[in-house]
Order: C-alpha cells, then sequence, then structure tokens
C-alpha cells in the first residue's frame, strides 16, 4: 500500500488546483510511531504531508458529520461504507464529495504489537509485507499478515464500494471467511458463563469514551452517557453503569456498524469492544440479509418496515 502516496497526493492536489474541493481529508505521519493522524489539507502545497501506510486505520468518515464544504476524502473499504452510511442519514450529500478510493490489505494492530514488543517502540518501518518495529536497541521483525487488526483479517470488503477516483485497482476480496466464530462461541455457553465473560470483558473499562469518539456512528449532538433530562446512565466506575454505557452504544450501532475496528484501536485498554456490535452485525445479516453501507439507496433494516419482517422474538 505504500505505493498509493504517490496517487493520492497527484489526485489531492488536482482536486485543490482545480477548485473541485474546499479540503482533503486523509492521513499525515503521527508523532508517535503506528499512529498515523487525520488531517485537513486546503492548499495544493500541503498534499505532501499526505500518507497511506498500514497505520491509517482510524475512520475519516468520522470528519464528515454536517460538514458544508465540498470535501475530497481518502476512503477504504470500511470508510467508503460509512460514508454511504452518512449519505443515507443525511449527515452529508453525495454530491459534496470527491472520494479517493484506496484499496485495503489491512491494518496493523498497534496494541498486539505494543504488547509483544520488550522495549518503547521508536520506530516502525513496514514494505510491502513486513513490518520493523525497533526500540531500546531492540529490533522485532513481523509479516504483516501476523500483526493485521482482527477485523482486517476476516474483511470480506476491502474495496471502496463508492468512489470518484481510485488510486489503485482493486485487491481480490477474501472469501471463506468465518467472520462469526468467535460470536457462535459466546452464542452457545451458559447464561452464567455469559456473566463472566462480559464481567471480564468490560472490567478495565475507565470510560474515556474513546470507542465513542472515535466511531464515526457517533454524532449525536447529546450521547446518551452525557443526557441530565432524564439521566440514562450513572457516571460512576460501577459495573452496572459500565455494561449500560458499552450495551446501549452498541445497540445503537446495529445495522450500522461497518466493522472498522476504530473502536477497538482507540481503546486505551485494549478491549475488545466489538464483540457487541459483531453480534448484532450477525443478527442483522442472518434476520434481515443485511450488510451495512453498501448502498446509497438501502436503509438499514431498524430504520425500515416490511410485512416480511421476521417477528419470532415477538410473544
Amino acid at each position: 500500500m505504500l505505493t498509493y502516496i504517490d496517487k493520492i497526493r497527484q489526485i489531492a492536489e488536482g482536486f485543490l488546483k482545480e477548485g473541485t474541493v474546499d479540503m482533503v481529508i486523509g492521513f499525515r505521519r503521527g508523532t508517535l510511531p503506528l499512529m498515523n493522524e487525520p488531517c485537513l489539507i486546503k492548499r495544493p502545497e500541503d498534499v505532501k504531508k499526505l500518507v497511506w501506510d498500514s497505520n491509517c486505520g482510524i475512520n475519516l468518515a468520522n470528519y464528515l458529520t454536517n460538514r458544508k464544504e465540498k470535501i475530497g476524502i481518502v476512503a477504504k473499504g470500511c470508510d467508503s461504507r460509512n460514508i454511504v452510511n452518512h449519505i443515507i442519514e443525511n449527515k452529508i450529500k453525495r454530491e459534496q464529495l470527491f472520494i479517493i478510493g484506496v484499496p485495503c490489505k489491512g491494518m496493523i494492530d498497534r496494541h498486539a504489537i505494543e504488547a509483544l514488543f520488550p522495549s518503547e517502540i521508536e520506530e516502525v518501518v513496514e514494505d510491502e509485507s513486513r513490518i520493523v518495529v525497533t526500540g531500546g536497541g531492540v529490533e522485532q521483525i513481523w509479516s504483516k499478515a501476523e500483526v493485521l487488526q482482527e477485523n482486517c483479517t476476516i474483511c470480506i470488503h476491502r474495496n471502496p464500494v463508492v468512489y470518484d477516483e481510485l488510486v489503485a485497482d482493486l485487491v481480490v476480496e477474501q472469501k471463506d471467511v468465518d467472520r462469526y466464530e468467535d460470536i457462535r462461541r459466546i452464542e452457545g455457553i451458559s447464561p452464567e458463563e455469559k456473566r463472566d465473560y462480559f464481567n471480564d470483558l468490560l472490567s478495565s473499562c475507565i470510560r474515556c469514551y474513546a470507542c465513542r469518539n472515535a466511531c464515526p456512528l457517533c454524532y449525536c449532538p447529546t450521547c446518551f452517557v452525557d443526557a441530565s433530562r432524564p439521566q440514562w446512565v450513572g457516571k460512576s466506575q460501577d459495573p452496572t453503569d459500565i455494561e449500560t454505557f458499552h450495551f446501549l452504544r452498541a445497540f445503537h450501532c446495529a445495522g450500522r456498524c461497518t466493522d472498522c475496528g476504530a473502536c477497538e484501536r482507540a481503546c486505551p485498554m485494549g478491549i475488545k469492544v466489538r464483540v457487541l456490535t459483531k453480534k448484532l452485525e450477525k443478527d442483522c445479516l442472518e434476520l434481515f440479509d443485511w450488510e451495512t453501507g453498501m448502498d446509497v439507496e438501502k436503509r438499514a433494516p431498524l430504520r425500515t418496515y416490511s410485512p416480511d419482517d421476521p417477528d419470532d422474538m415477538i410473544r
């Protein structure tokens, strides 16, 4: 994917010089290893700041909400599906957007690399197949496949579903991927075991709300956790308050989540919060044959009604 950089800069520069857009949203090199930063480029001479590699896991659709400008945006598969969400939910207009499509080969898992590396990480260098990490006089090398984010290993929509310019040929989509093996395993255990599982899963949550802030679906003017009239959930570290936040946020994402992994990438505690949204994603697929963000003309199943909707859950 390193070969994409020149093309991204070329397209962005053309958009800005021609006045096609007022800005381009992309990535620049971060101040810390493994953490490229979103950036807004408004001048053609600044496109040299734009980069692309396996550390661009933040979902840039998060920066489109309610904007009025004409915007160029760099979008991999999951970003593009969230852009579709934004269009359907009237948070941006399609005619405002000029989408620079990036066929994605997966983002690397910074939490996994930090856990595996025995020292403070000072530099990360990658080529098309390897990640080289150095720090404290130590060097370790992994293949990218060994340290991909879990959502990327099971992704079946790596190509953008909507775009105006492509930076490279479309990649071959992964086939025969079991996306819900972990969910079926949890579904199959007893209620008591589920209780223990979720207690353990959320026990380290510090309620920093990084998962919410990184999520392109969480654009409510006032989040339910911040509402005081009525107060939906307490502010304490009580396990019930923590679980209420995570479960209600997951339900808010039902039929809307693209499994981009931004929530897990942002979590400073490394909590696997995708377990919650993946369960609802699985239900939407099985009950409604629904995959999020694949068509700008179709609304999510929880926002529509059909006489054929399944109703076995109604008693």
